[in-house]
């Protein structure tokens, strides 16, 4: 049995927050009622939902007209892209995206370009960052919509999105970000960030999987991707997931209180742990902004070890990290991100990612650097042998 059990995979999920959980269950057990219907039991799901949506909309610095609720990231930004895309297919078909999106951004494009549509997916540096310039080199009279994430998932690199919001405000374009990976890491703030579309999901922030958001500035028009009703400003039709909304609204109050006594910690922890990586483990390589980071993300290559080995070793000793995006788990090919800020077949093969979160402690770290030199230190000499 492990000395201990440490969980490092918060960029993966994110255990429910117990003030989220106990606001589901009054829900689950008091409020069944379908916020569409108009009798008392309905009237009182609908303002549980309104509830939500405002909160939600705190968080974003947005209006609560502007929040739709979805099932969560991957629907969002897939209503994003493909919205955008039908809604304004007649204004133009070229689209803008970076190379390291993630699939639930990629994937779209790319079913729009096999489509009629035609997409510029933008190189970015050895740190995994979005030039600006490439953006605005990249515009045509028919661009409709540009799509950069606020941060990414497996690098933790963060993108210049407020700059990248200007640019496309000054050509009136469609600008959306991801930002899966930034709500309650770092402040979100719609105007600050200039977009028209903004993605979150519940599970990323201590709330439950199944539920996320999609904000749409007034004013913009997505085509829905599903049909059947009147919800949500009809973008998202159907009867909404009321527990799991209510707990997103409860995980973004949160958020929204303590985001930034979070991060510094984050941050804390962070560099301990890289500082450890560093001085304990030759040739070891963060991956990502070394500065213009996420507070919980590192992402780090061995050279002479594989990520899979990497994490099944750690896993023996009660340590759960990840090789990646939790999404792309199971593909034994480099990743998209690495691939594109150049990491070598070798570098790649041995990456992990690790992201602290609310439990972690500085006993835990120290624990991960006692145990990852050995882990590292066996598998290289397994290798050479």
């Amino acid at each position: 049995m492990p000395r201990r059990q440490v969980y490092l995979d918060h960029a993966a999920t994110t255990p429910v927050h117990p003030d989220v959980l106990q606001e589901m269950h009054k829900v689950l057990e008091t409020h069944f009622g379908n916020p569409s219907s108009l009798h008392f039991y309905g009237r009182a799901a609908k303002q549980h939902l309104e509830v939500a949506r405002e909160r939600v909309a705190r968080l974003l610095g947005a209006g609560q007209q502007e929040v739709v609720f979805t099932s969560g990231g991957t629907e969002a930004d897939n209503l994003a892209v493909m919205g955008t895309a039908l809604s304004y297919k007649e204004r133009g078909r070229h689209i803008i995206t970076s190379a390291i999106e993630h699939h639930a951004v990629l994937d779209p494009c790319q079913k729009l370009a096999r489509n009629g549509f035609e997409v510029t997916f933008l190189p970015v540096n050895r740190d995994g960052v979005v030039d600006p310039d490439d953006v605005k080199k990249a515009i045509r009279r028919d661009t409709i919509l540009i799509t950069i994430m606020h941060a990414n998932n497996e690098i933790g690199t963060i993108e210049p999105v407020p700059e990248i919001g200007k640019i496309a405000r000054e050509h009136d374009i469609i600008f959306h970000t991801d930002a899966v990976q930034t709500a309650g890491y770092l402040p979100l703030n719609v105007e600050d960030l200039q977009v028209d579309l903004l993605s979150i999901s519940a599970h990323k922030i201590y709330g439950p999987k199944g539920a996320g958001a999609l904000y749409i500035r007034e004013g913009v028009q997505l085509e829905p991707l599903i049909y059947g009703g009147g919800q949500e400003r009809v973008c998202r039709p159907g009867t909404e997931n009321l527990p799991g909304i209510v707990g997103l609204g409860k995980a973004a109050e949160i958020a929204a209180k303590e985001h930034l006594s979070e991060s510094m910690k984050y941050k804390m922890l962070s560099d301990r742990l890289i500082e450890g990586i560093k001085a304990q483990i030759p040739d070891a390589k963060l991956n990502g902004h070394a500065k213009k980071r996420l507070p919980h993300n590192i992402n780090v290559s061995f050279r002479g070890t594989k990520g899979d080995c990497l994490l099944v070793g750690l896993d023996q000793e009660g340590i759960a990290v990840s090789t990646g995006s939790a999404c792309s788990s199971g593909s034994s090919q480099l990743s998209h991100v690495l691939e594109a800020i150049g990491l070598s077949e070798e570098e790649g093969a041995g990456t992990i990612r690790i992201t602290v979160g609310r439990s972690t402690t500085i006993d835990d770290i120290d624990y991960i650097l006692d145990v990852l030199a050995g882990v590292v230190g066996r598998l290289r000499a397994e290798n050479r042998g």
